[in-house]
């Protein structure tokens, strides 16, 4: 039987040329294609992904009847988001126009300006006199600082409005579009992951061990990080709420981002209103501010947090704080979970190749 013919080196650099030419070109092509959608097919993915184990029990209990149990999914997820989600989005559009009309009504009428005297605050008065010797700083230029940065915080609150909760994956027809990709992607989901699983050139113990590690990583940002950040941001609106503080939905929101900060934390919302407060002769809230804020805020991060990530994969407190600043200028309201996720699968993606090259490197020796 005649041996097939070789086939040339210089045949074979140019097959993977084409290929490789190919297939850019065609990737250039498919996101050229999806780029307008890429919020909503990422939103669609990422709840997808929440509620695949809750997909997989349902399906058993309608005896394998995946696509109803998948149009069940998305419609419950389309009653959470259009209806408290909307409710949300409307109160905190209107009270952060309460809260920025209130801030330049302060600035215009100066009678009111003792509302943030913060020279009535015994403690504070020592620091506010050695800015004033030190670097020449007065009381005054304080106040405007603080005036100035809280009215451009507001302006910006209020060029949002209403796009902070529903606008997260952009306009009314990005969010049809992610409803009715949802369905596709919780009922196909498995498939398609399965299909990217055999693309990778990995052995398949370390796919397994890859992707185990990237479903326990998203769900350890999602209950562990984001489910704290979102109860003490709740907290803390509470707690603004009871003291007559203005807009307690704003600051609570506002709260729940600091959250996922590494450092601070809610405290830079809650310490600020007890100065507030403080400045303000309410020296009973503000006493309430610091204990509530000290003792319950902090009680969820340092309990409730450790015990929704039992069992799953920790973030590292870098990796948090760099994918949430990151993935919120890259990909807006999803990147504070895509962020992080992105960077924990980067990690875990160098750990696995330096693994495998060293076991590579054992298996070669005599």
């Amino acid at each position: 039987m005649d041996a097939p013919p070789r086939v040339r080196t210089e045949d074979r650099f140019y097959a993977r040329s084409f290929a490789l030419a190919v297939t850019a070109a065609l990737a250039i092509a498919f996101y050229r294609i999806i780029e307008p959608f890429l919020g909503p097919i990422t939103w669609a993915i990422f709840l997808a992904f929440l509620v695949h184990p809750l997909h997989a029990r349902l399906t058993r209990k309608l005896r394998g009847r995946e696509q109803l149990s998948a149009f069940a999914l998305t419609m419950l997820v389309l009653i959470v988001f259009l209806g408290p989600l909307t409710a949300l989005s409307a109160t905190f559009a209107a009270q952060v126009g309460q809260l920025l009309q209130f801030a330049q009504t302060t600035v215009a009428d100066q009678a009111r300006s003792n509302v943030l005297n913060f020279a009535n605050v015994p403690w504070i008065q020592e620091g506010l006199a050695w800015l004033d010797t030190t670097f020449d700083i007065n009381t005054a230029q304080v106040q405007g600082w603080m005036t100035q940065g809280t009215q451009q915080v507001l302006h910006w609150l209020a060029s949002m409005g209403g796009r902070v909760f529903i606008g997260a994956v952009g306009t009314v027809v990005g969010f049809v579009l992610m409803i009715f990709m949802l369905f596709f992607f919780i009922r196909d989901g498995e498939e398609m992951l399965r299909t990217a699983r055999e693309l990778i050139p990995m052995p398949r113990a370390y796919k397994a061990r890859l992707f185990d590690h990237l479903s326990a990583v998203t769900r350890a940002m999602v209950y562990g990080t984001g489910l704290t950040a979102l109860i003490q941001g709740t907290l803390v609106g509470i707690a603004f709420l009871l003291a007559g503080l203005p807009s307690p939905l704003v600051f609570g929101v506002i709260a729940a981002l600091t959250a996922l900060l590494p450092f601070g934390g809610t405290a830079l919302v809650w310490v600020p209103a007890a100065i507030v407060l403080a400045a303000q002769r309410e020296w009973g809230w503000a006493l309430f501010m610091v204990i509530w804020g000290a003792l319950l805020v902090s009680l969820v991060d340092n309990v409730v947090r450790p015990w929704l990530v039992s069992g799953r994969a920790d973030v590292g407190t870098l990796t948090v704080f760099i994918g949430v600043l990151g993935g919120l200028a890259a990909f807006g309201a999803i990147g504070l979970f895509l962020g992080p996720v992105i960077l924990a699968l980067i990690i875990a993606l160098i750990r696995f190749m330096l693994e495998m090259r060293r076991n590579e490197i054992v298996a070669k020796q005599p």
